[in-house]
C-alpha cells in the first residue's frame, strides 16, 4: 500500500482510490464502484510495486511490506480494541487477529463500522505472502495465467460456495482481487506492451460487459447492484477497468510528469501517497466522529442558521476536516514504520 516508485500517474491514481473509498462510504452509492474500482485499482498498483521489489530477496521484501503495514494496524487497532472493551465487547482467542490480520479481527456491533474495512489489509497481507509463488507461476506462462486467475471466483459463484466464516471470506476476497494483483504483475513484467492493442481492448471491454451486466441482472438476488456486494461482478468489471489504466499507461507512456507544475494538487498527491494507510484506517472513524460533531453544531444558533447542517456534503466535508486531523496526528506513525524521520507532513 505504500507509495513505492515516484510514479505520478500511480500515485494519482491511489490519490483517486483513497478519495473514492472515503466518498462510498460517506454516501453509500452503489454506482461508485462502477465509476471507479477503488480496490482493484489499489490491488493492481500494490501488485505492480511487489513484483519490482521481488527483485531482492523474497524474505527481505515480504518483512519489509510486513513492517510497514503492522505498527499503522496497532496503533490503530490499540483505540478500537480499548473502545470496544468499554463498549463491553469480550475477546476470546480470536484476539490474535488484531495482531497480525491474517484472518478478520474480531469485535463487537458497536465497532463494526470502524473495523469492517480491515478486509483490505487482510487480502493485502495474503498477497504479499503468497507474492514470491504466484510471480514464479504468472512468469511460466502469463496471459494464460492471467486469464485463468478470474476461474476461481467464477467457481465460487456457480460450483461451490466459500463457508460463511473467516476462510471463506479471505478465499472469496483473495479470488476476487487476484486478477488484478497478476495485473500488476504484467505491468511490470511489460506483458501489455506485447499484447495486440485491439486483443486488449476487446477483452478489457468483454469483461467490463459481463460484470456490469451480472451487477445488474442479479440485483434480486444480491438486494443492490453495488459491485462491493458481488465478488463476481466486482472481479469482472476491475480485471476490465483496470487493464484498461495499465495498458494506456504502457501504450501511451503516461506518466503524469507535468503534474509537479500544479503545486497544490501535487502536494495532496504526496500526502495521500505517503499516508495511505492512515488515511485508509482512519477515515471511518472520522466519518463516525463527524456525526456527534455536527449533532453540537445544531446547539449555536448562527451555526443553525447558516450551515447546512442536515445536508450529507456538510457531513462528508468534516469528515475530510477530521481525516486531515487524523494525519497530522497519526501519520507519522508510517514514518516509523519506514524507519524515516517522523514528519506531521511528508
Amino acid at each position: 500500500m505504500g507509495s513505492g516508485a515516484r510514479d505520478r500517474y500511480f500515485d494519482t491514481l491511489r490519490a483517486a482510490a483513497l478519495i473514492r473509498v472515503v466518498t462510498y462510504h460517506a454516501f453509500g452509492w452503489p454506482w461508485a464502484g462502477m465509476v471507479f474500482p477503488s480496490m482493484g485499482v489499489m490491488f493492481a498498483l500494490a501488485g505492480t510495486l511487489m513484483a519490482k521489489s521481488l527483485e531482492r530477496p523474497a524474505l527481505t521484501v515480504i518483512r519489509s511490506r510486513v513492517r510497514r503495514l503492522l505498527p499503522p494496524f496497532w496503533f490503530w487497532g490499540f483505540f478500537v480494541v480499548v473502545a470496544m472493551l468499554i463498549h463491553d465487547w469480550m475477546p476470546g482467542w480470536q484476539i490474535v487477529y488484531w495482531i497480525v490480520p491474517l484472518g478478520d479481527p474480531p469485535g463487537n456491533t458497536w465497532g463494526m463500522q470502524a473495523y469492517e474495512i480491515l478486509w483490505y489489509l487482510r487480502t493485502y497481507l495474503w498477497f504479499v505472502l503468497l507474492s514470491p509463488f504466484l510471480l514464479r507461476v504468472f512468469r511460466l506462462a502469463p496471459v494464460p495465467v492471467l486469464l485463468l486467475s478470474l476461474v476461481p471466483v467464477a467457481v465460487f459463484e456457480f460450483a461451490w460456495q466459500p463457508p460463511d466464516d473467516r476462510l471463506g471470506s479471505a478465499l472469496t476476497d483473495l479470488a476476487t482481487y487476484l486478477f488484478c494483483w497478476l495485473l500488476g504483475f504484467a505491468h511490470r513484467d511489460g506483458v501489455l506492451q506485447r499484447m495486440k492493442p485491439a486483443v486488449v481492448v476487446v477483452l478489457s471491454l468483454a469483461a467490463l460487459g459481463y460484470g456490469g451486466w451480472y451487477a445488474v441482472t442479479h440485483q434480486a438476488d444480491y438486494g443492490t447492484y453495488d459491485l462491493d456486494e458481488i465478488p463476481l461482478a466486482q472481479a469482472f468489471w476491475s480485471a476490465g477497468f483496470v487493464t484498461l489504466l495499465m495498458w494506456a499507461k504502457a501504450r501511451f507512456r503516461i506518466d503524469f510528469a507535468g503534474l509537479p507544475r500544479f503545486r497544490r494538487l501535487d502536494r495532496i498527491v504526496t500526502v495521500f501517497n505517503a499516508r495511505a494507510v492512515t488515511v485508509y484506517l482512519w477515515h471511518e472513524i472520522a466519518l463516525i466522529l463527524a456525526v456527534p460533531l455536527i449533532d453540537q453544531f445544531w446547539k449555536v444558533p448562527a451555526f443553525e442558521a447558516y450551515l447546512p447542517l442536515e445536508s450529507q456534503w456538510f457531513l462528508f466535508g468534516v469528515g475530510w476536516v477530521l481525516i486531515a486531523g487524523f494525519v497530522l496526528l497519526c501519520g507519522w506513525v508510517e514514518d516509523v514504520a519506514a524507519r524515516k524521520k517522523p514528519r506531521l507532513l511528508p
